[in-house]
């Protein structure tokens, strides 16, 4: 069976993350997105812990059920370097326990739900080898709390300790991590980081699971890929959407060549503001491959349903009419996947009209212009004005100047993929 699964959230006990983030809420927001499987987020918080129990029931280890949708114990910890790490548990017994490992480390580990422990990576990593909890790197690329923007390599930051699979987060996608070859043998994980229930935040990165059944225990067979069990896609945004793809001023936005941030010595000549190294030049600086491993899934690059929407209407996305718009399509066509992936355009245009069904045909066909994100500021979507004008009939026929690109993705297989799947 296939299962489409967010690893990675937070609940209303982080810092910066919406009250609005419960169980229930989760729940039924992730069936609307079209996923089956999500992350507790911040288990190792005992609030958080007793929310779930109360909302949830258990159905295998490691695993509990609300309204249809699996949740996985999961948690981000930051280490005393400031770098984040995803931990996936078995079952709660260990997270009690790694709760009371780590509780003379931590000032804050059962008030806060991303807790801050005073130790190194490799620490951390050899808790959770002992306990047998999966670890990896937590949005490794972003230049603020990950791997690279403090080591150079997996090994300097873990030693010898086992890694069981590395987050791509926002601004990164399976092309640009696999450009280093340390990566190769590891499993990516494409998960939200979601701080709201939002539709454009839960499930805005997703992956899909070719397991037996959406438990804890088939989900590690996966990312081990033991047993057959494997991930057969990654599933997120456009890595130019994410807020650090290019490097750029951090108060201001305004986007820099490397070298010339490297010039002025990483502060904005318009702001005074602190320059943050992108992404992608990170990337270009670590990278020592053009290889890439004969098994890795394809990756899906997605733009929230909602943002086509709001871009449409020229509305934000958390507005009336974008929000009325998103619910009526998800009640005729069931999910958001469905709606960005499988259902023909015509049948969208039936329901809501041309305009948004030629804006999810362009985003399908990789005609959108993308306006790459940096500094903190996502990037943006714009509709090309060739397809605002033409017919939706005439769609297939029409030329769109491409602006803005680093590489061509081949999305147009990874669609038929999904459709046969």
């Amino acid at each position: 069976m296939f299962v489409d699964a967010d690893l990675h959230i937070h609940s209303r006990y982080s810092r910066a993350v919406s009250k609005a983030m419960t169980f229930p809420n989760l729940a039924e927001n992730a069936g609307l997105k079209g996923l089956q499987m999500v992350g507790t987020g911040d288990i190792l918080n005992p609030r958080w812990e007793e929310e779930l129990l109360k909302y949830a029931r258990k159905v295998d280890e490691g695993t509990y059920e609300k309204k249809g949708v699996r949740f996985l114990l999961t948690a981000e910890v930051e280490d005393n370097r400031r770098v984040h790490h995803l931990l996936i548990f078995p079952n709660l017994s260990t997270v009690g326990e790694m709760r009371e490992r780590l509780k003379r480390y931590s000032g804050d580990i059962e008030t806060e739900g991303r807790p801050r422990v005073n130790l190194s990576a490799a620490d951390i990593a050899d808790l959770a080898n002992e306990l047998e909890v999966l670890i990896g790197p937590a949005h490794a690329f972003t230049p603020w709390t990950a791997l690279y923007k403090e080591y150079d390599s997996i090994r300097e930051a873990y030693g010898g300790a086992r890694v069981d699979f590395l987050e791509l987060g926002l601004s990164a996608d399976s092309e640009m991590a696999d450009r280093i070859k340390a990566h190769h043998r590891l499993t990516y994980l494409s998960n939200s980081d979601a701080h709201s229930p939002q539709p454009h935040r839960l499930g805005r990165e997703f992956n899909r699971f070719e397991i037996q059944e959406a438990t804890f225990e088939e989900v590690r067979k996966a990312i081990l890929r033991r047993g057959g069990r494997k991930i057969v896609l990654n599933a997120g945004l456009d890595p130019r959407l994410g807020k650090y793809h290019l490097t750029a001023c951090s108060r201001c936005y305004t986007k820099y060549k490397l070298e010339d941030a490297q010039r002025l010595g990483w502060r904005c000549e318009l702001c005074g503001g602190i320059i943050k190294k992108g992404v992608h030049d990170r990337i270009l600086e670590l990278a020592d491959t053009e290889e890439k491993p004969e098994d890795r899934p394809p990756y899906l690059h997605l733009a929230p349903l909602a943002e086509i929407i709001a871009m449409v209407l020229n509305k934000g996305v958390n507005t009336k009419s974008v929000k009325s718009v998103w619910a009526r399509l998800l009640k005729e066509f069931g999910s958001e996947i469905r709606v960005l992936v499988d259902v023909p355009v015509e049948g969208i245009a039936s329901v809501i009209g041309d305009d948004i069904a030629k804006a999810i045909w362009a985003f399908r066909n990789e005609k959108l212009i993308v306006i790459p994100g940096g500094g903190g500021k996502y990037g943006e979507i714009r509709l090309p004005e060739e397809v605002k004008t033409a017919k939706l009939e005439d769609l297939e026929n029409i030329e769109v100047k491409k602006e803005n690109v680093y590489y061509k993705p081949k999305q147009s297989s990874i669609l038929s993929f999904l459709k046969k799947n």
